[in-house]
């Protein structure tokens, strides 16, 4: 009996373990196979076709549009007013500081003295040559001495000018000790001082004309031409984004650099009212056109070993790894320019948990869990 009940369990044991290998022989016969579980819940989208802007990337200095140098136009007086400071937003002609002028008063005033006697010995001479005309050919004055009142009023009327020049270039000078603006501006620099004695041509002042300041580009060459005059550029700065005009484009490519320069001209003020500030660095874009775009979104694209790569969904709900080229970024979407078909099914999140064949289960956007 108990002979008879081991080998009627060891009958059913083989046949319990057989019974899976027969049924997956089966199905290999029938040409199925067994369905993988997925990895991942995932969400796909098609790639869309959008207009986009085409901006250039550049970088580099703010700095004055013009910068003026100020500086002293006369030698050996003091300095007894400075009257503005950095920062100071000044006029045409407003007086930024004041030089000593009482020798230069003097001097005006010994040369109107000089002009005043010139003046009369020319009077003297012309009445004596006046006289000299009406007498002669009456014998009373020889022809000699009505040639020699003749001279000396044309001597006298030479002395005069003379003193007159003279008294001109003392006006000019005393209106040197005056140091005036040469043009609406901001002043950005200040070097004279109270009390110090400056010789000609010493800096006193720098100022920005107008209150102007532009962006020096430097942008890669291959862009040269896509770039025109009337661009628009923008750049953040820490005040806000600013919104420029290319007002000049450099007519050679820097040799140290291998970039090429545009000129952006700046509004006086940035998005929050504030002025753009000379000195700083900055990178923005410029503006060149649009064009049409095949995008998806950001995180579909996943970067390995310097790579891009997207997973696409395949009919078996499998997905292969494409290799992409972007380019072009915007909010949350960006560019591919090669190795995606249009019509493809791109994995939108999670990629970087999925591997090149990988089962995954389709849901709707609002329902995608990993």
């Amino acid at each position: 009996m108990s002979r008879l009940l081991s080998v009627t369990l060891l009958t059913l044991s083989v046949g319990l373990a057989a019974a899976p290998f027969g049924l997956q022989a089966a199905d290999l016969a029938d040409g199925t196979q067994p369905k993988k579980p997925a990895s991942l819940t995932v969400t796909v989208a098609a790639p869309k076709q959008q207009d986009w802007p085409i901006n250039v990337p550049a970088s580099g200095w703010l700095r004055p549009w013009h910068e003026a140098v100020i500086a002293s136009e006369i030698a050996g007086l003091q300095v007894t007013a400075v009257l503005v400071d950095v920062g100071d937003t000044v006029k045409k002609g407003q007086k930024l500081a004041q030089f000593d002028a009482a020798s230069i008063r003097a001097q005006v005033d010994e040369a109107l003295a000089h002009v005043a006697s010139a003046e009369a010995t020319l009077n003297q001479a012309r009445s004596d040559a006046e006289r000299g005309n009406r007498l002669s050919g009456s014998g009373a004055v020889s022809e000699q001495q009505v040639k020699q009142y003749q001279i000396t009023e044309q001597t006298a009327q030479a002395a005069l000018d003379a003193q007159k020049a003279l008294l001109e270039e003392q006006k000019i000078n005393l209106s040197k000790t005056q140091v005036l603006a040469p043009d609406d501006g901001v002043i950005s620099s200040v070097s004279a001082t109270l009390g110090s004695v400056a010789s000609t041509g010493t800096e006193m002042f720098r100022m920005i004309r107008q209150g102007r300041i532009e962006w020096q580009a430097a942008v890669s060459p291959k862009f040269i031409g896509k770039l025109a005059i009337g661009e628009k550029a923008t750049i953040p700065t820490p005040g806000g984004s600013v919104t420029g005009t290319i007002r000049l484009i450099s007519p050679t490519v820097d040799q140290n650099t291998g970039r090429l320069v545009v000129y952006v001209s700046l509004p006086q003020t940035d998005s929050n009212g504030r002025s753009p500030k000379a000195g700083l660095y900055a990178s923005g874009v410029i503006s060149v056109g649009s064009a049409m775009a095949m995008t998806v979104p950001q995180s579909a694209v996943v970067l390995k070993d310097g790579l891009n790569y997207v997973f696409t969904l395949n009919a078996d709900d499998t997905v292969s790894r494409q290799r992409v080229v972007p380019d072009r970024r915007m909010d949350d979407a960006v560019e591919i320019t090669g190795g995606l078909d249009p019509k493809a099914e791109v994995v939108q999140v999670g990629g970087a948990f999925l591997s090149d064949g990988a089962t995954v289960k389709v849901v709707p956007a609002t329902g995608a869990t990993q």
